[in-house]
């Protein structure tokens, strides 16, 4: 008699793990290697046009000199609850100007 899907006990089918697999990390904690310690931000100066996205987005870590231009305000590592408006005003820079360093 030949064993077909049904005749199986639930996690030995081949789907029943397809929404977890889907949605990684919901409802699951982080693991020691999703998580970020140590970021750092490096501006480049020659490439920033003084549109000041960085500033309207992350103002804890960006200031505008008496020029227009984006300056750091963080020096060394970025606090842990600045990392996601540090990655929102790379990603925003139209000059591609900053850029972002991560260490695990």
């Amino acid at each position: 008699m030949p064993v077909g899907v049904w005749n199986r006990p639930w996690w030995e089918s081949e789907n029943w793990n397809t929404v977890r697999k889907s949605c990684a990390g919901a409802g699951h904690s982080h693991t020691l290697g999703s998580i970020v310690w140590l970021m750092r931000v490096h501006l480049d100066a020659e490439k920033c046009q003084g549109h000041n996205r960085c500033y309207a987005l992350a103002s804890e870590l960006f200031d505008v000199d008496d020029y227009g231009q984006a300056m750091l305000t963080v020096e060394g590592d970025v606090p842990t609850e600045l990392h996601n408006k540090a990655r929102l005003a790379a990603s925003n820079c139209p000059e591609y100007a900053i850029t972002i360093t991560e260490n695990g």
